[in-house]
């Protein structure tokens, strides 16, 4: 069923609206992951809020937003980001995550290069290095990032930056990866409301409550199904959540146990 969904829906066609179009828009690396980095940060809230927010912020960093971002004083981004909200985040959060981005990307040449140090070969989740990436951007951030990078030590699922990694390490129709440094394998789903209806429907967890716990026990399940690629269906599935053409619904009720002969079929 999870493979006929891939084949069906993970096609780029069906990408609209979702703030992962934006990456398609750049070929450069160093522009992709600082891209992917703000465009999942605000990938919350109603769909056609995030997209013009994400729009609102790269038309301030340019066409090649690397470049412009380590050569941008942090004044002259301030002062561009005036009157920026994007529900609970301002302008100054935005600024001190960007400022932070480009304090890490200063010392270490790339996004990559910082998450790449906490990552080690015996890790069996993006976990510890994720832990080490949240907590280098908030120090060189001054702290001031407030929600935009939740951190998994405090239990959150930090849905938006396991989204972040799966646009940037998966390399398929849909997600154009780049990150070669950081294997599929290790990968968290990223869990939102919709895939927590969904893993509960599922029978992958009975947990009510959508944190890490919940994300590393649904991610163990689907492991299970695709060992080397455990967010592999993150994007078909929660088509079926963004897309006003697609009912979740409909699909639930098709995994009920009098519907599974004909879901199946």
């Amino acid at each position: 069923m999870l493979e006929r969904l891939y084949c069906r829906l993970n096609r780029r066609r069906y990408v609209h609206p979702d703030p992962l179009e934006f990456l398609y828009e750049y070929d450069d690396q160093a522009d992709r992951e600082l891209v992917a980095l703000v465009a999942s940060s605000l990938a919350y809230g109603r769909v056609a809020q995030i997209l013009k927010s994400v729009s609102a912020v790269l038309a301030i960093l340019g066409p090649r937003p690397a470049r412009c971002l380590m050569q941008t004083s942090p004044g002259q981004l301030r002062g561009a980001l005036i009157g920026f909200r994007h529900r609970f985040a301002a302008g100054e959060h935005v600024l001190a995550m960007l400022t932070g981005a480009r304090e890490v990307i200063g010392r270490g040449g790339s996004l990559q290069a910082c998450f790449r140090e906490g990552l080690k070969a015996t890790d069996e989740s993006v976990v510890p290095a994720l832990r080490a990436f949240v907590g280098q951007l908030k120090e060189a951030a001054g702290g001031q990032c407030e929600h935009l990078l939740p951190d998994p030590a405090d239990g959150s699922a930090c849905k938006r930056l396991n989204l972040m990694l799966r646009w940037l390490v998966r390399s398929d129709r849909v997600d154009p990866g780049g990150w070669a440094a950081v294997g599929p394998e290790k990968l968290i789903i990223p869990l939102d409301t919709h895939m927590h209806r969904l893993a509960l429907a599922m029978g992958m967890t009975r947990r009510k409550t959508a944190d890490l716990r919940t994300a590393l026990e649904v991610t163990d399940a689907f492991r299970e199904i695709a060992p080397g690629d455990p967010v592999r269906y993150d994007f078909a599935l929660t088509r079926l959540g963004i897309r006003n053409d697609m009912d979740i619904a409909a699909f639930i009720d098709g995994l009920s146990p009098t519907a599974k002969g004909k879901a199946c079929a």
